[in-house]
């Protein structure tokens, strides 16, 4: 189950965020500007029940294109490597598309990430190009970053499976 995210949530946001396993691969935010990502129109922060506990979160942006694009900006589990990953993304591809009415779904990927490359890929998500030395990591080293997106007839043909 998906749903918005509250102030509430900050604490289990940053601490998931922060976790090791996760703190390679995502930027840890303060709570001011969480508060921002709720407060924003082009913005949707929401967290993902799994069992009736949070369990991971993810945020989307430029819900306001007027292409009907949507980026999924951030997103992390409290326990990966647990199997829950292509459930969590498959729930964030299909509210895209039913809730936010998007008709490309877009990511980033740090390119040496693979297991959550592959977990896009096994939700539908084609593989785009790579964009050399793009994102400065927390620790500062400077990583290369991975393209890749689903296009509504693309989701439209997976749920027809």
């Amino acid at each position: 189950m998906l749903r918005p995210a509250t102030a509430a949530d900050f604490p289990f946001i940053r601490a998931v965020a922060g976790a090791p396993s996760n703190a390679r691969f995502i930027d840890d935010e303060n709570e001011a500007a969480l508060a921002a990502l709720i407060g924003s129109a082009d913005t949707a922060l929401l967290i993902w029940e799994d069992g009736g506990a949070p369990s991971g979160f993810a945020l989307f942006c430029e819900r306001t294109s007027p292409a009907d694009r949507i980026e999924l900006r951030r997103l992390a589990l409290a326990s990966p490597g647990t199997g829950a990953g292509e459930r969590f993304i498959a729930a964030l591809r299909d509210h895209a598309f039913e809730q936010l009415g998007a008709n490309c779904l877009w990511l980033d990927v740090v390119a040496d990430n693979p297991r959550a490359r592959h977990c896009y890929e096994r939700a539908g998500f084609t593989h785009e190009g790579r964009l050399r030395a793009r994102w400065r990591r927390p620790a500062g080293d400077v990583a290369d970053l991975d393209v890749l997106s689903i296009l509504r007839p693309e989701w439209e043909a997976l749920r027809r499976l």
